[in-house]
């Protein structure tokens, strides 16, 4: 079993359509696949309440409420959408239990300002794993100055961004039927699966 967290201290990052899309990925690749929703608004349990039973499946449970943590041994990977605000002992608890850590980030002041004191204390308590971490600049063209402003504001952390996920309707219109990116039919959604492909084979590593 392998696990990934998808985690960032601001609420509307992108944290749950990263981590459906994984786990839509995962699926898709023949994989057992359990979502872990860690918020108490359960958004990522309410998409799987729009999946299709035809479709590849992803099993899934509401864990926020649990003191102690421990997560399933049965699937290959376990994908946890954490909390806006996730710090302290439950963090620390969480960070014990993956394997890696993808940290979605929106290029603007507001919500880089939130994230920098999450990646310096995500950093301390990975000490050693620091391969472990991984950055996803969301709703961005890397061509753009927004995507310039981001790449300098993390060159100190030396943490690398994985994968940037142009801003579409796309996402929205696929989780809205409990579906990713990643699901037949797929033609449509060439482009965006394109965008994930260093993510996915970091993840694999």
């Amino acid at each position: 079993m392998r696990a990934v967290m998808v985690a960032n201290p601001k609420g509307g990052a992108g944290k749950t359509t990263l981590a459906t899309n994984l786990a839509g990925h995962f699926a898709n690749k023949g994989r057992k696949v359990t979502l872990c929703d860690l918020d108490r608004q359960q958004s990522a349990l309410r998409w799987m309440a729009f999946r299709d039973p035809s479709l590849p499946p992803v099993t899934g449970y509401f864990a926020g409420n649990q003191m102690l943590f421990n997560l399933p041994k049965e699937p290959d990977w376990v994908v946890l959408d954490a909390p806006a605000g996730l710090q302290g002992y439950k963090l620390s608890d969480y960070l014990r239990h993956v394997d890696k850590v993808v940290v979605p980030v929106v290029p603007s002041v507001f919500d880089m300002a939130a994230t920098e004191d999450f990646l310096n204390s995500i950093r301390s308590e990975m000490r050693g794993r620091k391969a472990a971490i991984g950055i996803v600049a969301m709703r961005v063209d890397p061509r753009t100055r927004a995507a310039m402003m981001l790449e300098e504001f993390l060159r100190h952390f030396d943490i690398p961004i994985l994968a940037y996920l142009r801003n579409t309707q796309n996402y929205v219109n696929a989780a809205a039927a409990g579906l990713t990116v990643f699901d037949p039919p797929r033609a449509k959604h060439r482009r965006d699966e394109e965008q994930w492909q260093n993510l996915l084979h970091w993840l694999n590593d």
